[in-house]
Parts: C-alpha cells; structure tokens; sequence
C-alpha cells in the first residue's frame, strides 16, 4: 500500500505522606489554580526501548571497604540497582583477580570478588565484571570466568575487557594502564579477538563487550597516526565479529549545572551516531550488538541536586535509546572541596553515598558513613519510574529547563517522570496524552526536592496539571480510564526499504484479522502515516537526509489497540541522479573541530555562471569556524556557500570549512546548488 506522508515506603515517609494528604497536598507535586506555563505531550503510541532487567547500574571498586557490605547493598536493594561494576574503572586495568592486587593502587580488606558477588547477590543484581587488559593477559581472563562460573557457579554473564583502553597515550592523553608496546587499537581489537575466544572456550554463553568512546566525547572523531580510522571504526571493523555488546563513558562536562543538565539532550543523537558506527563497522551480524553505558557522572553538583537531575534525566535519556544498562560512577569515591550549590552542601564527591571523610584540608566533613546523597535518591526515583518490562514512550516539551520522560506498563497504566532544571522557579505543567484517556482519581506523585532528605509520597495534582518545584523531580502514576482487555499482541520490529523520498515498512504479522496504523514519532504528538491490513506500507513525500522513527500498532474488529511496535529509525538518502553532485570529507578532526572539504560536480548539460550551495547543521551544536575556495556565511543553522564563478558541464571544484562542534558531530547530509537537491555521494 501507498500513502503520503512505591514500592519504598519507610515509616517516616509513609507518615509524612499522611500528614501532607490531610493538610493539603504538598506544593512540589499540587496543581495550581493560576495558568500553566509550560506543555507536556505524552504520546503513548511512540514506543522506544524496554527496559530490561539489567537498567539501572553501579560502580563499585576496590578501594571501597564498604563494598559488599549489609548496609550497602541494602541501600542499594531498596533503590532498586539491577547491575553493579566490578573491580573499579582504570582500577581493573591494574587488578589481578587470583591474589587480589593491583599494583600501584590501593586494595581495602574484605573487597575481593567472593565478597562482591555475595554483595551483588544480595542486592538482586547482576555482575559487570572487568577483565584486565592493561597488564593482564587472555588466559588470565579465561580462568577468572572459569573461577566465577565453573567453580562457583555465579552465572556472571558480562565482561568488558578492559576500561578506558583509548586512554593510553595513544592520542596523547595517558591515564590508563596498558603494558603493551603497541597502543593502537589494531593492537586492542587483536587482543579483544584473543580474549574472546578464551572466555568462551571456558563458558560459550558469557557475553565480551569492547571499549569505544561516546560519540562527542574524547577521542570521538581523531584518527592517530598510523591509524586507518578512529578508535570505534577500527575496534569495529576489526573485532565486531567477536563481541556481543560496546562499553562506552559520558562525563558530559559543562562550566556548571546549568550547561551540565543541557547536555542530555545530545543523548538521541549520540545514541544514533553509536548505533550507525555498530551498523556501518560491526559486521553482518552487527544488530546484535548492543549497548552499556558503564559510567556517567557530572562535574558541577555532584552530591546536590543537580546531580540527582542529571541522574534521572540522563538515564531516562539513555534507557529510552535502547542501551541495556547504564551505571553512576561510584558508590563511594570521597571528598574533594566543598563549595554550596543551590543552597546546599556539595562535596565534589562521585558518589552515591557518603564516604564520612573530610577534605584533605580539613576544611569540611562529609556527613556520617553510608549517608545518601542526592543522586542516591533520584536513583531510587528510577527504581519507581522505570520497571522491567515497561516501554519508554515519546514526550515533548516546550520548556527545556522542563524535561518529561513516560513508560507504559504492561498493566495499562502510564508513569511520567517530571524534572524540573530551573533553579529559582516554579513550573506548572499542562499534561495533554495521545494514545492514553488517564482516569479520574488523584494521582500518585512521588517528589525529590531540593534539599530533601528522601522522596515523598502523596496523591496530588491532577492527570492534567502538576506543578513542579524549583529543581526538583516528580513522577507521576496514572491509571487508564478503563482497562482494556484482549487487545492485540504489539507488531514485531519493523524494517525499512528507503529512497530519498519513500520508504516501504514492512513488519511480522501479529495476527489474523487485524489493521495496522503506522506512525512516525514526532515528541509528544505521532503523526499517522498511515494504515493497511497487509504487513507493509510505503510512505512517500518524505524529504531526503531526514532521520525518521516510526512505530506500528495493530487495531482489532472490536477497536482494540495494541501497544507500539519498537521503534525503527531510518534515515532517507538524496537522489539517485541529480544535476549536482557533492561529496562532503571529515580530513581532520580533533574532538571539538574539524576540516571539511567538500567536491562540487556539475552533471548538468550546460555551464552554472554562478552558484549557491548550500546546507544545514542537523544540530544546534555545530557551527562554521571558517570557510575558503568561496564565500561563506552562516545564518540560524543554514550555511551558504557563494561564488561568482562558472562551473562547466561534467566540472568539479572544491571548497573547503573548518566546522565546529560541542556534542556529537551529525555531518549535514543533504545540500542544494542554485536550490536544487545533489546526489550525496
């Protein structure tokens, strides 16, 4: 077919909970009586990921001698982690597993894997296990697995071989162990291949993940010299057959929380940019490799709220991309200077929970051991908002200091996570749903503000309005009007067939007598692209260069509709024959820059006495430094580029432009010469 285009509740909690519901519901999560100012969309049609049973992760490491203990993993269990990181970041680089050493660091007492796996064991969570690759070897590797799955039978699936490996001096920059003579990542692809191969010669069911960087981050983007390519493309190429998942880090940075909490929206397109680098470099059967995000963490507000924001808003972000599980850096690291950030006390301390130390200077003390600090509770937060089996769905706002993640769960009800990044103000919120009729009944909201010490649990606001306190987090839980039973099954995953300007999606049939409706996400607000009883539809009058995710859902005789499809993303290409043609090269690039040069053909029959190319960047992000071989200008997003000069028939020239970049550096994919459409090759 053709168609155009609560679960914690500890006795002070509970009590408070009480008390604010009879006195009037607390103001974080109330529904003022003055206007909204800022829109939500909920559109529970837009399927992204599931979240799986690994989501939400932790870093543990060796010089803690709170590891594994009962009052951690308690504070853990009660937050809800999935996964837990094992031995501790460059740590594992270092660290040899048999007598428990790693040289040149500092091991605590009592820190040693038995003792983390009963920790982990005790948490309900799985292990990520970190084999050496710095100054380990491959059979060391093989008989750790050996050790955990063999003799001690702990069923440990994940390991990752190595950490931070781009870190050793091989673009410079040196602050991972790595003993080989050859730093390059032909080197570590090799090694990746060999320690594979032992690991599963022991047990064929574990599963390897590689070190790559995160795109827009360090050294994303430089090939070093000797290199064929840039860390990812060469580790891909030359290992993607041996792995089953990458392992990548984002410390997003920023001057401070305000720059900091932005950078999570350059999460869609850094997951894209990963996901196409897997599909172009990993092998035929490159689909199979996913995604962990092993450690995260921020700069400004590390142990304040703005580091419980960034938790929530960040693992929303990821989660909701697909990646399997993403882990905070660290339980516990210690202080480092206290400073105040939104009228509380920071530490600039990694972790979770309080280490009870002071600064090397005395200056100030961290309060007593084992104390949550803010991220803590918005980690508990997630616990509550993102629950195995549910399905992220699409949101928008029109707010970007107010940030809106949504799960459907299986039960039919809708949880929406609210995080407010707006330090000194107030936001209420108009929440407007697709694909979901919320009931009548109060709804549940549960709050972290700042300052607090836990989260708070009380019916308020109402399904259409919540008003949001000054940096703070609120998730909302709302039931359906009525629960519809029977409904289909959700179609299976879509594929694409695309041009530059259609696309034919096809997807499994999910059973007999059934319609389906195709979507493409848009935020907040789908827009139907269609619909047909087959298990196919082409879409046509789509632009070229354009990233597009769609979703199908079935409908049945009765009415009744299916949960989203997964999402598909696609990207159209340009035309298959144009009058021009432009070929656009990154010929070096240096993680916050590059040169570009671009070729220029005209297939035209006659000359061009004067032209115009022209082109837009695909985020807000990047921008023109400089320009040569003709007139540059930059105007919003769109660059032009002019010349007086002719351009004969079947002629070529070059321009060239030094472009910058802040995140993940989309290349423009589409441009125009005098207006028309070029083949990008």
């Amino acid at each position: 077919m053709y168609v155009s285009l609560t679960r914690r509740a500890v006795a002070s909690t509970v009590l408070l909970a009480l008390v604010t519901a009879v006195a009037g519901t607390p103001p974080a999560a109330q529904a003022a009586a003055a206007a909204t100012d800022v829109r939500v969309d909920v559109d529970a049609r837009a399927g992204l990921a599931t979240v799986g049973s690994t989501a939400l992760g932790v870093n543990h490491a060796i010089w803690d001698s709170q590891l594994g203990t009962p009052a951690v993993t308690g504070l853990l269990k009660d937050a809800g982690v999935q996964m837990v990181r094992y031995p501790g970041g460059s740590y594992a680089d270092i660290y040899h597993w048999k007598d428990h050493t790693a040289p040149g660091g500092y091991v605590a007492p009592n820190t040693d894997f038995d003792t983390f796996m009963a920790g982990a064991q005790r948490t309900g969570a799985s292990p990520m296990i970190i084999a050496n690759y710095g100054t380990g070897t491959a059979q060391e590797a093989a008989d750790w697995v050996r050790y955990a799955n063999v003799t001690k039978g702990y069923g440990a699936k994940y390991w990752t071989i190595g950490n931070e490996n781009y870190g050793n001096g091989h673009y410079g920059s040196a602050w991972e162990a790595d003993d080989h003579a050859d730093k390059s990542p032909k080197e570590y692809s090799d090694n990746v291949i060999a320690y594979a191969k032992a690991m599963k010669a022991v047990d064929p069911s574990v599963k390897i993940g590689a070190v790559l960087t995160m795109p827009g981050n360090w050294p994303d983007g430089i090939v070093a010299a000797g290199d064929s390519g840039t860390w990812n493309q060469e580790v891909l190429t030359r290992a993607g057959s041996a792995i089953d998942f990458v392992d990548v880090h984002w410390y997003p940075g920023g001057a401070g929380p305000a720059e900091t909490l932005g950078k999570t929206a350059q999460l869609q397109d850094a997951a894209y940019l990963l996901r196409r680098q897997i599909s172009t470099y990993g092998g035929d059967s490159a689909g199979r490799i996913g995604i962990s995000m092993t450690e995260t963490n921020v700069d400004a507000g590390r142990n304040t709220q703005p580091g419980a924001l960034f938790l929530a808003d960040a693992y929303s972000g990821l989660l909701a991309q697909g990646v399997f599980t993403v882990q905070w850096w660290n339980v516990h690291n210690g202080p480092d200077k206290a400073s105040t950030v939104a009228g509380q006390t920071d530490y600039n301390d990694f972790g979770l929970l309080s280490s009870g130390t002071c600064t090397a200077d005395g200056s100030a003390c961290e309060p007593p051991l084992n104390t949550p600090f803010a991220p803590y509770h918005a980690l508990s937060l997630m616990g509550d908002f993102a629950r195995t089996g549910d399905q992220f769905v699409g949101t928008g706002s029109d707010n970007a200091l107010v940030g809106a993640h949504a799960v459907r769960r299986a039960d039919g009800d809708l949880a929406v996570l609210l995080i407010n990044k707006d330090p000194d103000a107030a936001h209420t919120v108009a929440l407007n749903y697709q694909g979901f009729t919320a009931g009548t009944a109060v709804p549940v909201v549960e709050t972290f503000t700042n300052g607090a010490a836990g989260l708070v649990t009380a019916p308020g606001g109402t399904a259409a309005a919540q008003t949001l306190a000054p940096y703070s987090i609120a998730l909302v839980t709302l039931h359906p009007d009525h629960v519809v039973a029977g409904a289909p099954k959700a179609p299976g995953q879509p594929t694409a067939t695309v041009t530059d300007r259609t696309a034919k999606i096809s997807w499994p049939s999910a059973g007999a007598g059934l319609k389906y409706e195709v979507y493409r996400q848009n935020g907040g607000i789908s827009e139907q692209l269609g619909e047909t009883t087959g298990t196919s539809l082409t879409v046509g009058n789509l632009l070229p260069g354009q990233r597009y995710t769609v979703n199908v859902l079935a409908r049945d005789g009765a009415g009744r509709v299916s949960s989203a499809s997964p999402p598909l993303t696609f990207t159209t290409g340009t035309p298959a024959s144009s009058s021009c043609t432009v070929t656009l090269r990154d010929t070096n690039d240096w993680g916050s820059g590059y040169v570009g040069s671009i070729d220029i053909t005209n297939n035209g029959a006659g000359a061009i006495g004067g032209w115009t190319l022209a082109f837009t960047w695909p985020t807000g992000w990047q921008s023109l430094g400089s320009g040569w071989g003709a007139t540059w200008e930059q105007s919003g997003r769109t660059v032009r580029v002019t010349s007086d000069t002719a351009l004969a028939a079947g002629a070529s020239t070059n321009v060239g432009f030094v472009g910058n970049y802040s995140g993940p550096n989309v290349l423009p994919a589409v441009f125009t010469l005098n207006g028309t459409v070029c083949t990008s090759a």
